[in-house]
């Protein structure tokens, strides 16, 4: 694996599947095309394949069963065949944590050893999952703690869906999938930039939004990408949810000192971006995430150059202020109460929503910016420590009336 500097797309070598126990592959994370080739190629006869896939979906998806034998309404004989070559598999829950606040957050260690971390985020009105798409990230932005990992690899479309699986696992959600539903929207602003692992990210999305499966509208889906401008377009045409791009900063020098892919997609190219993405408009929002780092990027003149970029570019959009979320080791410092009041009222008044992100789960280190794995292994005493630390770090929130909030970069 070769990684460019300075926030340039990574060259990935591919990666192969380990070998499950006795040669078997994990059925889960196959899309429908998948599905009927894998049963056509053991033999399930082909006049039965499309309804034979159809079922096997229902109850891998829909119904979150991890056994062929409940697969009822399957015969007997083609459940036989799919338990001798496939499994039904989660990855291994290595440590689930549960914050104050309701927010839960689980440590997930895949089959080859390595881990990512997914986030439950419960609102009154909806309950919000923030899902990883690499181990580790090459972005380096410099006030997010992931951003101190290096990047390990992507993770597999089966590895994408297995997050929101485990923590419909752990809500009890299976019993009743449609009705009194916990998780309701998706975010993937964890760990990783979701736009270097588009053709994972988007076949995942893909099984996540069927109609016979977990159905998941895409409008309760939304993407946060750092700015990967060749990939922004194509996201909008082939995947077509929702868009949140980690702003952070309104001047390319500032940008590019806390977030190194600025250098290679700048400002202009990313808001030009922006305006071109399909879908948008003012009932479909673009959110900018702007995480607010003191006396970096707070000033009255940062925010009326933001109101005059969205303008500029004519883009239907609102903001998503972030109060900085510290993490051991940082050099930032969250803005002060008042100064994230003053910068949101300067946004409001030129006409831009701007509510303030409350942050969530501080005390289990789960808020936006702080998630990294624990394959850089610390002892629990360490981790309780560090999470201590963070949550008493002084600041005063109000609500947003958004389930965002989670950086990529």
């Amino acid at each position: 694996m070769q990684i460019t500097p300075n926030g340039h797309e990574p060259i990935i070598s591919p990666r192969l599947d380990p070998a499950l126990k006795d040669g078997k592959r994990n059925i889960l994370g196959f899309d429908r095309e998948d599905m009927k080739a894998a049963l056509l190629e053991v033999g399930v006869p082909e006049k039965q394949v499309k309804m034979r896939a159809s079922q096997v979906w229902h109850w891998l998806y829909h119904r979150g069963v991890t056994s062929f034998d409940a697969m009822t309404n399957v015969s007997k004989d083609v459940r036989a065949l799919l338990a001798e070559h496939f499994l039904i598999e989660r990855p291994e829950v290595v440590e689930a944590q549960y914050s104050n606040d309701g927010t839960r957050k689980y440590l997930i260690r895949f089959a080859d050893g390595n881990e990512a971390e997914t986030v439950y985020i419960p609102e009154e009105d909806r309950g919000t999952l923030c899902i990883s798409s690499q181990v580790g990230c090459t972005l380096n932005c410099k006030f997010c703690h992931t951003g101190t990992m290096r990047l390990v690899r992507n993770l597999t479309a089966g590895e994408i869906v297995a997050q929101l699986m485990v923590a419909r696992d752990d809500l009890g959600e299976w019993e009743n999938p449609t009705e009194g539903r916990r998780v309701t929207n998706i975010v993937m602003m964890g760990m990783g930039e979701p736009l270097y692992n588009f053709d994972n990210v988007k076949k995942a999305l893909e099984i996540v939004m069927d109609e016979e499966g977990i159905q998941l509208s895409r409008r309760r889906i939304t993407l946060s990408t750092s700015g990967v401008v060749p990939h922004m377009e194509r996201c909008g045409q082939e995947i077509g949810v929702n868009l949140a791009v980690s702003l952070h900063a309104v001047r390319d020098d500032v940008r590019s000192e806390i977030m190194p892919i600025n250098k290679k997609y700048n400002l202009e190219q990313v808001l030009t971006a922006c305006a071109n993405y399909p879908g948008a408009h003012n009932a479909r929002r673009i959110t900018f995430e702007y995480t607010m780092l003191k006396d970096v990027n707070d000033s009255d003149a940062d925010a009326k150059e933001l109101v005059r970029l969205i303008r500029k570019y004519k883009l239907p959009a609102k903001v998503n202020l972030i109060p900085f979320n510290p993490w051991p080791g940082t050099d930032y410092q969250c803005s002060d109460w008042d100064r994230i009041q003053r910068f949101s009222d300067i946004v409001y008044e030129g006409g831009i929503s701007a509510p303030v992100r409350t942050p969530r789960g501080r005390d289990i280190m789960a808020a936006c910016g702080q998630l990294k794995s624990a394959s850089e292994k610390k002892s629990r005493a360490e981790r309780d420590r560090e999470a201590a630390a963070a949550q008493a770090e002084p600041v005063h929130m109000e609500a947003s009336d958004s389930a965002l909030g989670w950086v990529t970069g």
